[in-house]
């Protein structure tokens, strides 16, 4: 009888995934980021934390960053025990990586213009992308990202339909905020992200190296 013999990965493998990992986990925070300075350009938002943080921020005089930062620090304990020290450690350097971004980029990029409907669109896909690159290397936005993870592994829903659900309701709540046009058109952008997963992000489909 065979006997199949598994290798260990080399010391080699492991610094290129790990190097892969952090190219991965910065892509997907630039292309966060970007996303949503353009929401925030035209006064729109989105769900999930990062619609939480807009709120807050909305609403208080704390900067989108930090409220982002905050909101996801509960949410960590979560990840931890349901997915392990290397999803929780990745999902914090990416939920800080897009929180120092979201303040840094107004100050090297300057939009004059921008058609509120283009931002919704354009951003809403940002976002989904970068979420994208994030779930394969394993990391996430933090928030209800792990959660929907967690629900679409055990086979309950779709990520991208629980965020769908969860987002629709967040971006409601934004009525207290803003007006109906910009809560519209974060309905729109929300979406776009969420098609984008939906669409995507399928049980086996990526799988981590």
């Amino acid at each position: 009888m065979s006997r199949t013999v598994q290798h260990s990965p080399s010391r080699l493998q492991l610094m290129h995934r790990h190097r892969d990992d952090l190219m991965a986990l910065l892509t997907g925070a630039l292309f966060l980021s970007l996303g949503l300075v353009l929401y925030r350009k035209v006064g729109l938002l989105t769900g999930g934390t990062a619609g939480l943080a807009f709120l807050g921020h909305y609403a208080t005089a704390l900067p989108f960053g930090a409220w982002f930062f905050l909101i996801n620090v509960p949410f960590y304990w979560l990840a931890w025990k349901r997915k392990g020290a290397e999803f929780t450690l990745k999902t914090l350097v990416s939920v800080t990586t897009i929180s120092v971004l979201s303040e840094w980029l107004p100050g090297w990029i300057d939009i004059a213009r921008i058609d509120p409907l283009y931002a919704a669109v354009m951003g809403g896909t940002l976002m989904g992308c970068g979420m994208l690159i994030l779930f394969r290397h394993q990391s996430s936005v933090g928030g209800l990202g792990v959660l929907a993870l967690l629900l679409q592994e055990r086979g309950t829903i779709s990520a991208g339909k629980f965020q769908m659900l969860v987002d629709a309701a967040i971006v409601l709540a934004a009525l207290t905020v803003a007006d109906a046009a910009h809560v519209a058109l974060s309905v729109v952008g929300a979406v776009v992200l969420n098609l984008v997963l939906a669409l995507n992000h399928k049980p086996g489909r990526y799988m981590a190296a």
